[in-house]
């Protein structure tokens, strides 16, 4: 779907006081981001409208959060999300940002001097075409650029068939190990799920709810 550009979008977010419009300028020190860098920080790829976002960071201000897109016309409608999120939880924005960034050239802005504790991927484009295949947010060569900062799991979720599978391959070409993966998200229990907009219409569609947990081969 293409996104119509609202002029209003990038002033707004260059007020926010949690907006990083520079990520590139962090590369090899995320850590100095937050005042308390020994908190676990948890990355959010391809944000979208803030879904995810505005509900994991303020129930867990024990953890820092970065949640990053390519479109400031998405980021700004995150950004909104959080603030409302924030506010009724009487809670200040402390331990989250939201950064512009194309998630296909992440390697500009973390590297291996950098530490991710999770990665969410949370219902990315599938890219379902052979020859835009290698854009998806779980390819290989994708994969690859995480690993050289991610320190723990990513967290995927998605209501496509074919991504889910194909994703397998990846993450064993990437050198990852599958520790669980479902079919039915919403079957199961004990896994902390926050169900965003998008999840809510698939799952009115009739459409399961597919996710797995993945960490890099310790070597």
């Amino acid at each position: 779907m293409r996104i119509r550009h609202k002029p209003w979008a990038k002033p707004e977010l260059e007020a926010c006081s949690f907006y990083i419009p520079n990520p590139q300028e962090y590369k090899g020190k995320w850590s100095s981001v937050f005042g308390e860098p020994e908190k676990p920080l948890y990355v959010e790829l391809g944000c979208g409208k803030g879904g995810f976002i505005s509900q994991a960071a303020p129930a867990h201000p024990e953890i820092n959060f970065v949640a990053m897109d390519i479109k400031n016309e998405m980021l700004v409608l995150a950004k909104r999300k959080l603030e409302e999120a924030y506010r009724k939880e009487n809670k200040s924005p402390d331990n989250v940002r939201i950064a512009i960034q194309n998630i296909e050239r992440l390697d500009t802005a973390w590297d291996e001097n950098d530490r991710a504790d999770r990665i969410y991927i949370n219902f990315c484009n599938p890219w379902p075409k052979k020859k835009h295949k290698k854009r998806r947010l779980t390819h290989t060569r994708q994969l690859l650029n995480y690993k050289k900062f991610l320190k723990g799991e990513i967290w995927f979720k998605t209501d496509d068939d074919e991504l889910f599978e194909e994703s397998f391959e990846y993450f064993r070409e990437a050198g990852f190990v599958i520790k669980f993966r479902t079919y039915d998200l919403h079957s199961e229990t004990g896994i902390e799920n926050f169900v965003t907009e998008h999840e809510k219409m698939f799952t009115d569609e009739g459409k399961k709810i597919k996710f797995l947990i993945a960490e890099p081969i310790k070597e």
